[in-house]
């Protein structure tokens, strides 16, 4: 615009000395001192003419873009205000609501923490289960009375839960005191009932232990307390893809490295995993478990678990 403008005040200075003048050369001073002004007001206005319109297309296209812009803001807010109305619509239908409670209701704290130690039992029958084990007083309970009293030295044994019945309890034997005692509870049991695992775990030591038993025989069997007491039968599927290390007699006792994780610590955590993979993870049950269905509470003579 303002080289439009330079181009346009040249060409009056041009017309004023190169066409006005030289025609009036027979003119008065007078008359040439008129002429130049008037050559002038012509270009001058024609120019300001030509500012008036290139500044009112400027605002027009500033007013165009200001309203674009409004209109993309209040149409981002209606979309923002739409999806957080569905949002809340849906979390407070009822369906959603029940969907969700299952998950949300699982055994966790404080309603239910993972046990030390727990027998999974292939059978759909607690009866059978408790007459195995030879429970001493056994009463009909709730989960909840049940696993209260699986913490005050009595068994508690569960309801079929996928096809297999737990058993729970500070009762059942520690592989890290007695190795030998566990082993032969674990085969006098399978023995009676077929497909037992037993599973243990003390986070605090990364003590850990996870057993197979079929018929009176081990599959797999592997516990570790500060070293490898009990190494028996090849490694199962789900323990290479969940990536426990099992140490082999004698080794693993002085491995302390610490730029990388503790195998020991990493296999307790993972135990419940393992369980879910070979039975049932005593943490994942539904939480209507605990409503719909009672188990059966007793205390374990001495005598059995030697």
């Amino acid at each position: 615009m303002l080289r439009s403008n330079g181009v346009r005040l040249l060409a009056c200075w041009f017309l004023v000395f190169f066409v006005v003048e030289p025609r009036c050369q027979n003119c008065t001073v007078a008359q040439r001192i008129m002429t130049g002004p008037f050559a002038m007001t012509w270009v001058l206005g024609d120019a300001g003419s030509a500012l008036s319109k290139d500044s009112e297309l400027v605002a027009a296209l500033l007013l165009l873009v200001l309203g674009i812009a409004l209109g993309i803001g209040l149409t981002c807010l209606l979309m923002v205000v739409h999806f957080l109305r569905k949002g809340r619509l849906v979390n407070s239908l009822p369906g959603r609501r029940k969907e969700t409670l299952p998950r949300e209701r699982r055994f966790h704290a404080p309603l239910f923490h993972a046990p030390t130690r727990w027998l999974a039992v292939r059978s759909g029958n607690p009866h059978l289960v408790q007459a195995a084990l030879g429970l001493h007083n056994p009463t009909p309970c709730s989960w909840e009375e049940g696993l209260s009293a699986a913490h005050d030295q009595k068994l508690f044994i569960s309801p079929p839960v996928r096809g297999w019945v737990l058993v729970m309890g500070t009762n059942l034997p520690e592989p890290s005191d007695d190795v030998d005692k566990c082993f032969r509870f674990i085969l006098d049991l399978s023995r009676k009932l077929g497909q037992v695992q037993f599973f243990s775990l003390n986070r605090p030591v990364n003590h850990h232990a996870w057993v197979q038993a079929d018929q009176g025989s081990v599959r797999r069997a592997y516990a570790w307390a500060g070293k490898t007491v009990w190494n028996q039968g090849a490694l199962t599927r789900a323990e290479l893809e969940l990536g426990l290390k099992c140490f082999a007699y004698g080794d693993g006792e002085e491995r302390l490295d610490f730029g990388r994780p503790d195998p020991a610590a990493l296999n307790t955590e993972r135990l419940p995993i393992l369980a879910a993979r070979w039975s049932v993870d005593p943490t994942s049950i539904d939480a209507r478990m605990l409503r719909e269905h009672q188990g059966i509470a007793g205390q374990l003579l001495r005598s059995r678990t030697h």
